[in-house]
Protein backbone atom coordinates (compact mmCIF):
# COMPACT_ATOMS: atom_id res chain seq x y z
CA UNK A 1 0.00 0.00 0.00
CA UNK A 2 1.27 3.51 -0.66
CA UNK A 3 1.82 5.99 2.30
CA UNK A 4 -0.77 8.25 2.03
CA UNK A 5 1.57 10.92 3.62
CA UNK A 6 2.58 13.66 1.28
CA UNK A 7 6.11 14.64 1.42
CA UNK A 8 6.07 17.79 3.38
CA UNK A 9 7.97 20.90 2.94
CA UNK A 10 10.35 22.24 5.27
CA UNK A 11 8.67 26.07 5.78
CA UNK A 12 11.11 28.63 7.41
CA UNK A 13 9.89 30.84 10.00
CA UNK A 14 11.77 33.83 8.30
CA UNK A 15 13.31 34.98 4.76
CA UNK A 16 15.98 32.84 3.81
CA UNK A 17 17.11 32.61 0.22
CA UNK A 18 15.57 29.14 -1.11
CA UNK A 19 17.60 26.36 -0.56
CA UNK A 20 16.00 23.07 -2.60
CA UNK A 21 19.55 20.69 -1.86
CA UNK A 22 18.00 17.38 -0.65
CA UNK A 23 18.05 16.23 3.02
CA UNK A 24 20.46 14.41 3.71
CA UNK A 25 19.94 11.78 7.07
CA UNK A 26 21.80 8.51 7.69
CA UNK A 27 19.97 5.78 7.01
CA UNK A 28 17.00 7.05 5.42
CA UNK A 29 15.43 8.37 2.18
CA UNK A 30 16.53 11.55 0.71
CA UNK A 31 13.87 13.73 0.04
CA UNK A 32 14.22 16.70 -1.50
CA UNK A 33 11.94 19.14 -0.24
CA UNK A 34 10.03 21.20 -2.47
CA UNK A 35 9.72 25.07 -2.39
CA UNK A 36 6.71 26.36 -1.20
CA UNK A 37 5.38 29.74 -2.55
CA UNK A 38 3.97 32.73 -0.26
CA UNK A 39 0.90 33.54 0.37
CA UNK A 40 -2.11 31.16 0.08
CA UNK A 41 -0.64 27.93 -0.96
CA UNK A 42 2.14 28.46 2.11
CA UNK A 43 -0.64 28.80 4.90
CA UNK A 44 -1.98 25.85 2.97
CA UNK A 45 1.10 23.53 3.30
CA UNK A 46 1.22 24.50 6.79
CA UNK A 47 -2.40 23.38 7.77
CA UNK A 48 -2.44 20.38 6.20
CA UNK A 49 1.06 19.35 7.83
CA UNK A 50 -0.44 20.26 10.88
CA UNK A 51 -3.25 18.41 10.85
CA UNK A 52 -1.77 15.25 9.92
CA UNK A 53 -3.15 12.18 11.88
CA UNK A 54 -0.19 10.59 14.15
CA UNK A 55 -2.43 7.37 14.07
CA UNK A 56 -2.25 7.33 10.16
CA UNK A 57 1.34 7.51 10.12
CA UNK A 58 2.16 4.97 12.16
CA UNK A 59 0.07 2.60 10.34
CA UNK A 60 0.92 3.09 7.06
CA UNK A 61 4.56 4.47 6.50
CA UNK A 62 8.21 2.87 7.43
CA UNK A 63 10.14 4.32 10.37
CA UNK A 64 12.40 6.26 7.91
CA UNK A 65 8.88 8.47 6.60
CA UNK A 66 7.89 8.41 9.87
CA UNK A 67 11.37 10.26 10.67
CA UNK A 68 10.85 13.34 7.83
CA UNK A 69 7.43 13.35 8.58
CA UNK A 70 7.79 14.61 12.33
CA UNK A 71 10.73 16.51 11.52
CA UNK A 72 8.37 18.76 8.45
CA UNK A 73 5.55 18.70 11.05
CA UNK A 74 8.54 20.29 13.92
CA UNK A 75 8.96 22.80 10.77
CA UNK A 76 5.70 24.08 10.03
CA UNK A 77 4.44 24.47 13.38
CA UNK A 78 7.59 25.61 14.80
CA UNK A 79 8.46 26.43 18.61
CA UNK A 80 5.80 29.40 18.36
CA UNK A 81 3.05 30.28 17.10
CA UNK A 82 2.71 32.36 13.66
CA UNK A 83 1.39 35.62 13.41
CA UNK A 84 1.72 38.81 10.90
CA UNK A 85 4.34 41.27 10.69
CA UNK A 86 3.42 44.35 11.35
CA UNK A 87 6.29 47.49 10.19
CA UNK A 88 5.46 50.01 12.98
CA UNK A 89 7.47 52.51 10.99
CA UNK A 90 5.17 52.28 7.45
CA UNK A 91 2.43 52.66 10.48
CA UNK A 92 3.42 55.95 11.28
CA UNK A 93 4.64 56.75 7.52
CA UNK A 94 8.61 57.20 8.79
CA UNK A 95 11.98 55.67 7.58
CA UNK A 96 13.81 53.85 9.98
CA UNK A 97 16.59 56.52 10.72
CA UNK A 98 13.62 58.62 11.80
CA UNK A 99 15.04 60.95 15.05
CA UNK A 100 13.23 60.75 18.42
CA UNK A 101 11.40 63.41 17.95
CA UNK A 102 10.07 63.06 14.15
CA UNK A 103 8.43 59.83 15.59
CA UNK A 104 6.56 62.46 18.35
CA UNK A 105 5.99 64.57 15.80
CA UNK A 106 4.29 62.16 13.26
CA UNK A 107 2.54 60.24 16.28
CA UNK A 108 0.93 63.60 17.22
CA UNK A 109 -0.11 64.09 13.91
CA UNK A 110 -1.84 60.25 13.12
CA UNK A 111 -3.63 60.69 16.76
CA UNK A 112 -5.21 63.48 15.89
CA UNK A 113 -6.46 62.54 12.73
CA UNK A 114 -6.90 58.74 13.47
CA UNK A 115 -8.78 59.38 17.15
CA UNK A 116 -12.30 57.53 17.52
CA UNK A 117 -14.21 60.56 19.18
CA UNK A 118 -13.37 62.97 16.42
CA UNK A 119 -12.49 61.03 13.23
CA UNK A 120 -14.19 60.43 10.20
CA UNK A 121 -11.84 58.14 8.68
CA UNK A 122 -12.52 54.90 7.60
CA UNK A 123 -11.58 52.22 10.40
CA UNK A 124 -10.01 55.35 12.16
CA UNK A 125 -10.24 52.70 15.90
CA UNK A 126 -8.33 49.98 14.24
CA UNK A 127 -5.63 53.13 12.65
CA UNK A 128 -5.30 54.30 16.03
CA UNK A 129 -4.89 51.52 17.54
CA UNK A 130 -2.20 49.82 15.57
CA UNK A 131 -0.75 53.78 15.54
CA UNK A 132 -0.64 53.38 19.65
CA UNK A 133 1.23 49.81 18.99
CA UNK A 134 3.66 51.43 16.66
CA UNK A 135 4.52 54.89 19.27
CA UNK A 136 4.81 52.04 22.26
CA UNK A 137 7.57 50.03 20.67
CA UNK A 138 9.20 53.65 18.14
CA UNK A 139 9.65 56.24 21.25
CA UNK A 140 11.42 53.37 23.61
CA UNK A 141 15.08 53.00 22.74
CA UNK A 142 15.31 49.78 24.10
CA UNK A 143 12.07 48.39 21.97
CA UNK A 144 12.72 50.23 19.17
CA UNK A 145 16.46 48.73 18.77
CA UNK A 146 15.17 45.24 19.66
CA UNK A 147 12.82 45.85 17.25
CA UNK A 148 15.01 46.97 14.43
CA UNK A 149 17.28 43.77 15.50
CA UNK A 150 14.99 41.64 13.67
CA UNK A 151 16.00 42.90 10.22
CA UNK A 152 14.52 45.15 7.20
CA UNK A 153 13.40 42.68 4.97
CA UNK A 154 10.65 41.91 6.79
CA UNK A 155 7.08 43.06 4.42
CA UNK A 156 3.75 43.80 6.41
CA UNK A 157 1.60 41.36 7.07
CA UNK A 158 4.13 38.32 6.49
CA UNK A 159 3.62 35.14 8.43
CA UNK A 160 6.29 35.65 11.49
CA UNK A 161 7.29 33.41 14.10
CA UNK A 162 9.93 34.84 16.91
CA UNK A 163 13.09 33.74 16.41
CA UNK A 164 14.25 30.36 18.34
CA UNK A 165 15.54 31.54 21.88
CA UNK A 166 14.46 35.16 21.00
CA UNK A 167 13.75 36.67 24.70
CA UNK A 168 13.84 40.23 23.27
CA UNK A 169 16.62 39.72 21.25
CA UNK A 170 19.40 40.57 24.00
CA UNK A 171 17.30 43.39 25.22
CA UNK A 172 16.05 44.05 28.34
CA UNK A 173 12.62 45.96 28.64
CA UNK A 174 11.58 48.11 31.61
CA UNK A 175 8.03 49.62 32.14
CA UNK A 176 7.89 53.11 31.67
CA UNK A 177 5.53 55.97 32.12
CA UNK A 178 2.74 54.44 29.56
CA UNK A 179 1.16 57.09 26.90
CA UNK A 180 -2.70 57.50 27.15
CA UNK A 181 -3.63 58.15 23.63
CA UNK A 182 -5.01 54.99 22.63
CA UNK A 183 -7.91 52.65 23.72
CA UNK A 184 -6.87 48.76 22.86
CA UNK A 185 -5.43 45.54 23.36
CA UNK A 186 -1.42 44.86 21.74
CA UNK A 187 -1.42 42.38 19.26
CA UNK A 188 0.53 39.00 19.28
CA UNK A 189 2.81 40.43 17.36
CA UNK A 190 3.80 42.88 20.54
CA UNK A 191 3.44 40.27 23.07
CA UNK A 192 5.45 37.90 21.13
CA UNK A 193 8.37 40.23 21.11
CA UNK A 194 8.14 42.15 24.38
CA UNK A 195 6.07 40.32 26.55
CA UNK A 196 2.87 40.14 28.39
CA UNK A 197 4.54 42.96 31.03
CA UNK A 198 2.88 45.71 28.08
CA UNK A 199 -0.16 44.51 27.52
CA UNK A 200 -2.87 46.79 27.98
CA UNK A 201 -5.73 44.76 29.23
CA UNK A 202 -9.45 44.66 28.49
CA UNK A 203 -11.02 47.35 28.51
CA UNK A 204 -7.33 49.84 29.10
CA UNK A 205 -7.49 53.22 27.58
CA UNK A 206 -3.89 53.78 26.30
CA UNK A 207 -0.95 52.59 24.27
CA UNK A 208 1.41 51.94 27.23
CA UNK A 209 1.27 49.85 29.86
CA UNK A 210 -1.36 49.90 32.64
CA UNK A 211 -0.37 52.58 35.24
CA UNK A 212 -1.92 54.12 38.14
CA UNK A 213 -2.65 58.04 38.00
CA UNK A 214 -0.46 60.20 39.78
CA UNK A 215 -1.69 61.15 43.09
CA UNK A 216 -2.56 65.11 43.88
CA UNK A 217 -1.92 67.35 46.96
CA UNK A 218 -4.00 70.10 47.40
CA UNK A 219 -5.06 72.83 50.37
CA UNK A 220 -8.36 73.04 52.05
CA UNK A 221 -8.84 75.60 54.17
CA UNK A 222 -11.89 75.40 56.99
CA UNK A 223 -13.01 77.19 60.05
CA UNK A 224 -11.87 75.91 63.75
CA UNK A 225 -15.65 75.11 64.34
CA UNK A 226 -15.63 73.19 61.28
CA UNK A 227 -12.94 70.99 62.04
CA UNK A 228 -14.29 70.50 65.23
CA UNK A 229 -18.17 69.35 63.93
CA UNK A 230 -17.03 68.17 60.58
CA UNK A 231 -18.39 69.62 57.40
CA UNK A 232 -19.49 69.17 53.60
CA UNK A 233 -17.40 71.93 51.49
CA UNK A 234 -17.69 72.12 47.76
CA UNK A 235 -14.66 73.00 46.19
CA UNK A 236 -12.76 73.45 42.74
CA UNK A 237 -9.83 71.61 41.67
CA UNK A 238 -7.71 71.56 38.45
CA UNK A 239 -7.14 67.87 37.41
CA UNK A 240 -4.44 67.15 34.88
CA UNK A 241 -5.98 64.54 32.39
CA UNK A 242 -5.21 63.45 28.87
CA UNK A 243 -7.08 64.78 25.65
CA UNK A 244 -8.18 63.59 22.52
CA UNK A 245 -4.28 64.09 21.12
CA UNK A 246 -3.12 62.65 23.68
CA UNK A 247 -1.80 65.76 25.47
CA UNK A 248 -1.80 66.46 28.90
CA UNK A 249 -4.29 69.20 29.66
CA UNK A 250 -5.38 71.12 33.27
CA UNK A 251 -9.19 70.59 33.53
CA UNK A 252 -11.47 72.61 36.35
CA UNK A 253 -13.09 69.61 38.69
CA UNK A 254 -16.10 70.84 41.17
CA UNK A 255 -15.48 68.09 44.25
CA UNK A 256 -17.90 67.80 47.09
CA UNK A 257 -15.85 66.84 50.21
CA UNK A 258 -16.66 65.69 53.27
CA UNK A 259 -14.27 66.96 56.18
CA UNK A 260 -14.34 64.31 59.11
CA UNK A 261 -14.74 65.78 62.63
CA UNK A 262 -11.88 66.85 64.91
CA UNK A 263 -9.51 67.26 62.16
CA UNK A 264 -6.50 69.18 63.15
CA UNK A 265 -3.71 71.78 61.30
CA UNK A 266 -1.28 70.02 58.65
CA UNK A 267 -3.89 66.76 58.48
CA UNK A 268 -4.17 64.93 54.96
CA UNK A 269 -7.52 64.21 54.30
CA UNK A 270 -7.85 61.58 51.62
CA UNK A 271 -9.55 61.19 48.79
CA UNK A 272 -9.54 57.70 46.77
CA UNK A 273 -10.05 57.61 42.86
CA UNK A 274 -9.99 61.47 42.74
CA UNK A 275 -6.37 62.12 41.53
CA UNK A 276 -4.70 62.10 38.43
CA UNK A 277 -6.30 59.54 35.79
CA UNK A 278 -4.11 56.69 34.99
CA UNK A 279 -2.51 55.17 31.52
CA UNK A 280 -3.11 52.47 29.96
CA UNK A 281 -6.47 52.30 31.87
CA UNK A 282 -4.91 51.96 35.05
CA UNK A 283 -7.02 53.34 38.23
CA UNK A 284 -6.91 57.04 38.76
CA UNK A 285 -4.68 58.57 41.51
CA UNK A 286 -5.64 59.78 44.92
CA UNK A 287 -6.20 63.33 45.80
CA UNK A 288 -4.94 64.50 49.52
CA UNK A 289 -5.86 67.46 50.87
CA UNK A 290 -4.17 69.10 53.95
CA UNK A 291 -6.38 70.80 56.02
CA UNK A 292 -5.12 74.69 56.77
CA UNK A 293 -7.38 76.49 59.90
CA UNK A 294 -8.10 79.59 60.08
CA UNK A 295 -7.77 81.92 62.99
CA UNK A 296 -10.44 81.78 65.40
CA UNK A 297 -11.54 84.76 67.31
CA UNK A 298 -11.40 83.16 70.92
CA UNK A 299 -9.55 79.92 70.72
CA UNK A 300 -6.27 79.18 69.12
CA UNK A 301 -4.99 75.23 68.57
CA UNK A 302 -1.71 73.55 68.91
CA UNK A 303 -2.35 70.02 67.92
CA UNK A 304 -5.25 68.27 69.36
CA UNK A 305 -5.42 70.78 72.32
CA UNK A 306 -7.70 74.48 71.88
CA UNK A 307 -6.43 77.09 74.30
CA UNK A 308 -8.55 80.03 75.41
CA UNK A 309 -7.29 83.11 77.38
CA UNK A 310 -10.07 83.75 79.67
CA UNK A 311 -9.74 87.29 81.55
CA UNK A 312 -10.42 87.51 85.39
CA UNK A 313 -11.25 90.49 87.44
CA UNK A 314 -8.71 91.04 90.53
CA UNK A 315 -11.65 89.92 92.69
CA UNK A 316 -13.01 87.16 90.71
CA UNK A 317 -9.24 86.04 90.45
CA UNK A 318 -8.51 86.92 94.63
CA UNK A 319 -12.17 85.20 95.75
CA UNK A 320 -12.83 82.68 93.83
CA UNK A 321 -15.82 82.54 90.94
CA UNK A 322 -18.06 80.30 89.20
CA UNK A 323 -18.00 81.29 84.99
CA UNK A 324 -19.22 80.34 82.49
CA UNK A 325 -16.95 79.21 79.67
CA UNK A 326 -17.13 78.72 76.00
CA UNK A 327 -15.82 75.69 74.42
CA UNK A 328 -16.01 74.73 70.50
CA UNK A 329 -18.84 71.89 71.69
CA UNK A 330 -20.92 74.70 73.50
CA UNK A 331 -20.73 76.84 76.58
CA UNK A 332 -19.65 74.79 80.43
CA UNK A 333 -19.16 75.95 83.78
CA UNK A 334 -15.78 76.02 84.85
CA UNK A 335 -14.83 77.37 89.05
CA UNK A 336 -12.09 79.42 89.44
CA UNK A 337 -10.18 78.62 92.18
CA UNK A 338 -9.49 81.71 94.69
CA UNK A 339 -6.02 83.13 94.74
CA UNK A 340 -5.44 82.20 90.92
CA UNK A 341 -3.19 83.83 89.21
CA UNK A 342 -2.35 85.56 85.63
CA UNK A 343 -0.98 83.23 83.35
CA UNK A 344 -2.30 79.57 85.69
CA UNK A 345 -3.88 77.15 83.52
CA UNK A 346 -7.00 75.18 84.13
CA UNK A 347 -7.73 72.63 81.63
CA UNK A 348 -10.76 71.06 80.43
CA UNK A 349 -10.56 67.32 79.22
CA UNK A 350 -11.43 66.01 76.08
CA UNK A 351 -13.12 69.48 74.92
CA UNK A 352 -10.14 69.42 72.27
CA UNK A 353 -9.89 68.13 68.90
CA UNK A 354 -9.73 64.80 67.55
CA UNK A 355 -11.75 61.96 66.21
CA UNK A 356 -11.14 58.69 68.50
CA UNK A 357 -9.70 60.68 71.14
CA UNK A 358 -10.06 64.08 71.92
CA UNK A 359 -7.36 66.75 73.07
CA UNK A 360 -7.69 69.15 75.83
CA UNK A 361 -9.14 72.65 76.07
CA UNK A 362 -6.74 74.96 78.60
CA UNK A 363 -8.41 77.94 79.75
CA UNK A 364 -5.48 80.32 80.54
CA UNK A 365 -6.37 82.79 83.38
CA UNK A 366 -5.90 86.62 82.42
CA UNK A 367 -6.00 89.44 85.45
CA UNK A 368 -7.38 92.45 84.13
CA UNK A 369 -7.50 95.29 86.29
CA UNK A 370 -10.29 97.60 85.70
CA UNK A 371 -9.86 101.26 84.64
CA UNK A 372 -9.50 104.28 87.07
CA UNK A 373 -11.47 106.17 84.55
CA UNK A 374 -13.54 108.00 87.48
CA UNK A 375 -13.02 109.79 91.09
CA UNK A 376 -14.71 107.13 92.62
CA UNK A 377 -12.79 104.65 90.80
CA UNK A 378 -9.35 106.37 91.64
CA UNK A 379 -10.45 106.71 95.54
CA UNK A 380 -11.18 103.18 95.80
CA UNK A 381 -7.46 102.05 94.33
CA UNK A 382 -6.22 104.50 96.71
CA UNK A 383 -7.56 102.97 99.77
CA UNK A 384 -6.91 99.70 98.34
CA UNK A 385 -3.07 100.26 98.06
CA UNK A 386 -3.16 101.84 101.71
CA UNK A 387 -5.12 98.78 103.47
CA UNK A 388 -3.55 95.80 101.28
CA UNK A 389 0.20 96.54 101.00
CA UNK A 390 1.78 94.49 98.60
CA UNK A 391 5.12 94.26 96.42
CA UNK A 392 4.82 91.60 93.12
CA UNK A 393 7.85 92.61 92.17
CA UNK A 394 10.00 91.57 95.80
CA UNK A 395 11.20 88.20 94.79
CA UNK A 396 13.68 90.45 92.42
CA UNK A 397 14.72 92.20 94.97
CA UNK A 398 13.36 95.55 94.01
Amino acid sequence: MSCPVPRLPSIRTRPESADTRPVAVPGVLRVPPPVVPAGRDRRVARQRTAKLCAACILKHCSATLIVLAISAIESASGPGRSMKFKDYYKIMGLSRDASADEIKRAYRKLARKYHPDVSKEPQAEERFKELGEAYEVLRDTEKRAAYDHLGASWQPGQDFTPPPNWQGGGFEFHQGAADPAANHHFSDFFESLFGHAFHAGAGATGAGPRTRGQDQHSKITISLDDAYHGATRIIQLAVPEWDATGSRVMRNHALQVQIPHGVVQGQQIRLAGQGAAGAGGGPRGDLYLEVQLQPHPLFKSEGHDIYLNLPLTPWEAALGAQLTVPTLGGNVEVKIPAGSQSGQKLRLKGRGLGSKTRGDQYIVLQIVAPPAMTPAAREFYERMSRELPFNPRSHMGV
